[in-house]
């Protein structure tokens, strides 16, 4: 493995991923896709193989997940032609992608957009951890995703991708001045002239007027393909929820809803972000699988003037009403190591720049 070099501290960006594959701290079972490597993300893919297990694990300080495996799985499937994967189930599957970390570098990993907003719940494993999604620092060996469709069931193979890793050295996330500061001079986010700021910069809902205002999961429905877009009659999937001027929407146990921020949110070219949930003392719901931001997400100069935050919610054990501009979620933003050499937006092909409400790539609006 080459000796990395990367000063300064900051998420790493799609030059210094490059770097990575190159010395082999990145490693591949077959060779990498063309567009695998986003601005400050790397996708990642699944294996050949999926292991239906009864209930979600960790492995712990002293065992790898393959051991767990030998004791945990229900039955083996075969996903290189494709096969289903069915709601509340869970399944293990070993991705393609390896890690052999230098000692300085930490990885965290997030669903794709995509992924959160057909409700799969995912998380990576690596052996040994504590923790999903969390990598720690001169990390050497296998990713096993774990995969649970909540609402629909799902189609994928080898080589799909549900997730990504991001790639960090030292400390990078802002303080609350620093979150503050940065707003005032780059307004991460728009139409707030007066953020909350706790640990990130607030994020609130979207409920007014009397237009469609989000959309409810229909609880049985045809299989989805994960790799095929505008495949899918959206209605086939989705009930839209017409606001009526009510301002307000109530959220039924174990109902998924897509829905959007009141705020356009701003990635400049230098930060990247992450959603992340207050207090749960704040309401009976989960919102947004997938937190990742890439740089120039919103960004004038990246084609997403006026981009909002798509909302993945889920309530819990009882009904809960959440009203217009209701706090949500926050923004928590972190320093890139340098400017990325391409921008999330129109110039790569990315799915989700310039959106307002607007569900899965995998459906075709009515």
């Amino acid at each position: 493995m080459t000796d990395f070099s990367f000063t300064g501290s900051g998420i790493l960006n799609d030059a210094d991923i490059t770097q990575l594959v190159e010395g082999e701290g990145i490693r591949f079972a077959c060779p990498p896709d063309a567009d695998q490597i986003q601005p400050a993300s790397l996708d990642l893919r699944l294996g050949a193989t999926a292991y239906r297990v009864r209930a979600s694990f960790l492995p712990g300080p002293n065992e790898t997940v393959e051991e767990k495996l030998e004791r945990l799985q229900l039955h083996q499937i075969d996903l290189t032609e494709g096969a289903v994967l069915e709601t509340g189930c869970v399944y293990i599957v070993p991705l393609m992608e390896s890690l052999a970390l230098p000692d300085f570098i930490e990885a965290a990993a997030n669903p794709k957009s995509s992924t959160g907003r057909l409700d799969i719940f995912t998380r990576v494993i690596a052996d040994r951890s504590r923790q999903f999604d969390t990598i720690p620092t001169g990390y050497r060996g296998q990713l096993f995703l774990e995969v649970s469709p909540r609402t629909f069931p799902i189609v994928v193979r080898a080589g799909s991708r549900l997730t990504q890793i991001r790639f960090r050295q030292g400390r990078s996330r802002l303080s609350d001045a620093e979150h503050l500061a940065l707003h005032n001079s780059e307004s991460l986010v728009i139409a707030s002239d007066d953020p909350f700021i706790d640990n990130g910069i607030a994020v609130s809902i979207d409920l007014e007027g009397e237009g469609i205002i989000g959309y409810r999961a229909k609880r049985h429905s045809a299989v989805i393909d994960v790799d095929k877009r505008d495949a899918l009659d959206m209605l086939d999937f989705w009930e839209p929820i017409a606001g009526r001027g009510k301002n307000a929407l109530i959220l039924d146990p174990d109902q998924f809803y897509i829905l959007v921020s009141r705020e356009a949110v701003h990635v400049p070219p230098c930060y990247a972000a992450e959603m992340v949930p207050f207090d749960p003392l704040m309401g009976e719901f989960r919102v947004h699988y997938a937190g990742f931001f890439d740089p120039g997400f919103g960004a004038s100069e990246a084609g997403g003037k006026g981009s909002r935050a798509v909302l993945e919610v889920r309530s819990h054990e009882v009904p809960f009403i959440v009203e217009h501009g209701q706090l949500i979620g926050r923004l928590a933003y972190e320093r890139m190591r340098a400017r990325p050499t391409r921008l999330y937006g129109t110039g790569i092909g990315s799915n989700y720049q310039a959106q307002g409400l607007k569900l899965s790539k995998h459906f075709r609006m009515a």
